[in-house]
């Protein structure tokens, strides 16, 4: 069974990249054919989508030639890989880090419960993941263990995190099958690049 499902998922991510692939080209090219304003990333996002696809489907400037893996090093794959897209991704996490501080401190402030509340489990969280929160309950008898702040962060990142991230998962997972009908039944057209 499980075998089963591995290779369904394959199959549909499959076409889901190449009907990804045909719907990025398809925009792109009509923005970059109608001039329409920011056209010229349009270009860029092309030229980049290309070279990778064609470096990794062709694996151009492998050593091993197309029998080799895609991400050895020296080819085009792994070099563009490790020039552009991880920069680019640690940009990406040092702009977000700023964001990430300001909405902190927007949210961290005690103003009522539910912001004391977060502002406290943050704090376990953040001691219990260092040395210092482990010194700070370690004159705690044997029979308290459960309330030492390691003990506390694992609660927390284990029991009520993970019932957060199911929550998430299932309103996204009922997002993902209302707009899937909506797109199926032709009342969602916002995909296609228009309004």
């Amino acid at each position: 069974m499980n075998g089963d499902f591995s290779e369904y998922f394959n199959i549909i991510a499959a076409f889901a990249f190449i009907l990804g692939g045909g719907n990025l080209l398809k925009i792109h090219l009509e923005k970059i054919s109608r001039k329409k304003r920011g056209w010229g990333y349009s270009v860029v996002t092309i030229v980049g989508f290309l070279f990778v696809l064609l470096a990794g489907v062709f694996k151009i400037g492998n050593p091993e030639g197309l029998t080799g893996s895609v991400d050895t090093p020296g080819s085009w794959f792994a070099v563009s890989y490790d020039s552009f897209f991880t920069p680019l991704q640690s940009t990406m996490f040092s702009i977000l880090a700023f964001f990430v501080a300001s909405a902190s401190y927007r949210a961290f402030r005690a103003k009522n419960t539910e912001a004391t509340l977060l502002l406290t489990a943050a704090l376990i969280i953040l001691l219990g993941r260092t040395f210092v929160g482990y010194w700070l309950t370690a004159w705690m008898p044997e029979s308290m263990y459960w309330a030492t702040i390691p003990e506390l962060s694992g609660w927390i990142m284990s029991v009520v995190n993970q019932a957060g991230q199911r929550a998430i998962l299932i309103g996204i997972a009922l997002g993902v099958i209302s707009t899937s009908l909506k797109v199926i039944l032709g009342i969602e057209r916002s995909y296609l690049g228009g309004e």
